[in-house]
C-alpha cells in the first residue's frame, strides 16, 4: 500500500515505508524555510545606559542591571547576561542568559572573558592580574555570534 503521508489526514503506515514517508514530508515541509534560534533570558531595569551586547551584572541592592567588569567586586564580575538591545537608564532591558549573542569581531572557536579594562566588554585574553576576576562568558560560534556559556568568576591572587 502506498504511503498516504498527510493526504486526507491519514496516518502514516506503521512500517519502514511509513517512516520514510514521514522523513520525506518533513524534508519537503522545512526545505527553504527560515530557521529560528532559541534564547533564554529575562527583563530587568537598567541602572545605567547599556549598549546591545554589553555584559551585565545584577546589583544586589535593588535587582537592577548595569555593565559588568572583572577588576572590581565579585558582584560586578558575576555576569548575569548580555543586553539584547541598547537601553537608557531606567528603561527595561532584555537580558540574554543562554543562546547566541549577535556581535562582531570574534574569532571562531575562541573562548571569551569579561574584560578587566572596559565595563561591559568581552575579550579573548583572560585577566591575569591579582585581585581581578576571570569570568568566562562564552565561545565564538563564528565572527558575528557568541555562544553564551556564563561561568562564575574566579578571583586571582
Amino acid at each position: 500500500m502506498p504511503n498516504p503521508g498527510v493526504i486526507d489526514n491519514e496516518p502514516y503506515d506503521s512500517n519502514d515505508a511509513g517512516l520514510i514517508g514521514v522523513i520525506k514530508d518533513l524534508n519537503e515541509t522545512i526545505k527553504a524555510k527560515e530557521t529560528y534560534e532559541a534564547i533564554a533570558g529575562y527583563r530587568c531595569v537598567a541602572f545605567e545606559n547599556v549598549t546591545q551586547g554589553d555584559a551585565l551584572y545584577c546589583r544586589q541592592s535593588d535587582g537592577k542591571v548595569g555593565k559588568a567588569i572583572a577588576n572590581d567586586t565579585f558582584d560586578k564580575a558575576l555576569v548575569a547576561g548580555f543586553a539584547q538591545t541598547t537601553k537608557s537608564t531606567g528603561q527595561i532591558v532584555q537580558v540574554i542568559t543562554r543562546g547566541l549573542l549577535a556581535t562582531s569581531g570574534l574569532d571562531q572557536g575562541d573562548d571569551y572573558y569579561l574584560s578587566a579594562s572596559s565595563s561591559g566588554a568581552i575579550t579573548k585574553t583572560a585577566p591575569s592580574t591579582a585581585s581581578q576576576y576571570i569570568s568566562r562568558i562564552g565561545e565564538a560560534a563564528n565572527s558575528a555570534q557568541l555562544i553564551i556559556k556564563i561561568e562564575p568568576p574566579i578571583l586571582l591572587r
